[in-house]
């Protein structure tokens, strides 16, 4: 036979399911989550009611460990005795509210250790009456980053998070927000608390942070690390190919370069030239290029090389007279 009850502080719908031992009460959404170090009330209240200060309860972790036992005015530490260490001197309950059937306890500076399935039990009355709540404590860890190899083109970036209950999410993400592929993740548990070292390399220049996150206790921290990739700059050679009376042929030249450089062809005004299609070589992340334009009008005429992502500008320039005697 099924029935429905609610039960006073926890505002969550309970199955009432009787049994030969009496009623048990099941939470169906979960229980309390808090974090460590903060203090956690566990819920338990008679449906009814009824004043229990002459009454028995009796509070159990895991069915073993004895949490906090009141009966008919005598409690742990106030006349009676039996309480698991791991609890002493930081339960208590609500004296004034056991006259409206309240049985909640207080736990006082949670630990992680205190996680687990707890029991709120009334022996003596018929039928006997079961709660169940299941307690949560988390344990937040701000993550350590740090640079653990670098080389002109990449770095490798490591994630450290030790001691975090539950289990968190753990990202690396550059300054647009973007989640950056990694490796997979070393995990190590120990007694609930999670170990994480997480690695990724980057290429590029930019701020990166490493992600943690804990759905279950609501909390958010990060870490960040700049990283500078440093690359390869490469001054351009420039030369006057052909010439005739008319014209000019201009070819620059940028080898070894790093990462990926714009290269461009401008006169003295700063007006882009029209080009070639650049012949392009790329040889294990280094670019040599080759760049070429015809120009027909006497001026100085500059190569410009640009790598944004090393804030790298540099220039080669040579003058061309057209229709008399070449200077270069």
């Amino acid at each position: 036979m099924f029935r429905s009850t609610t039960m006073k502080l926890l505002p969550l719908v309970c199955l009432c399911v009787v049994t030969r031992s009496g009623i048990t009460f099941a939470d169906e959404n979960g229980g309390v989550v808090v974090k460590e170090d903060s203090d956690a009330v566990l819920p338990c209240s008679l449906s009814t009611k009824e004043n229990i200060e002459t009454k028995l309860f009796d509070w159990k972790k895991d069915d073993h460990k004895e949490v906090f036992m009141y009966d008919g005015g005598d409690y742990y530490a106030h006349g009676l005795s039996g309480q698991d260490k791991q609890f002493e001197g930081r339960v208590s309950h609500f004296n004034d509210e056991l006259k409206n059937g309240n049985a909640s306890i207080k736990i006082r500076k949670t630990k992680v250790a205190d996680s687990g399935n707890y029991t709120c039990f009334f022996p003596r009355l018929q039928p006997s009456q079961m709660f169940h709540i299941e307690l949560v404590v988390g344990a937040a860890s701000k993550p350590s980053v740090t640079i653990l190899d670098q080389s002109k083109d990449w770095s490798l970036l490591q994630c450290e998070v030790y001691g975090a209950s539950p289990r968190p999410k753990v990202e690396w993400r550059d300054s647009s927000g973007n989640i950056l592929h990694a490796k997979e993740a070393q995990v190590t548990e120990r007694g609930g608390s999670y170990d994480i070292i997480l690695q990724t390399t980057v290429t590029k220049t930019d701020h990166y942070s490493c992600v943690v996150t804990q759905d279950q206790i609501k909390h958010h921290t990060e870490a960040e690390i700049y990283v500078h990739i440093n690359g390869a700059a490469s001054e351009p050679h420039v030369t006057n190919l052909h010439q005739t009376k008319d014209q000019a042929l201009l070819q620059c030249l940028v080898r070894g370069a790093s990462p990926r450089p714009k290269v461009e062809w401008r006169d003295s005004s700063g007006n882009i030239l029209h080009a070639k299609e650049a012949q392009v070589t790329e040889r294990g992340g280094s670019y040599d290029i080759i760049l070429q334009t015809t120009v027909t009008k006497t001026d100085h005429y500059s190569c410009v090389v640009t790598q944004d992502q090393i804030k790298h500008h540099t220039e080669a320039e040579t003058y061309v007279h057209i229709n008399g005697e070449i200077f270069s």
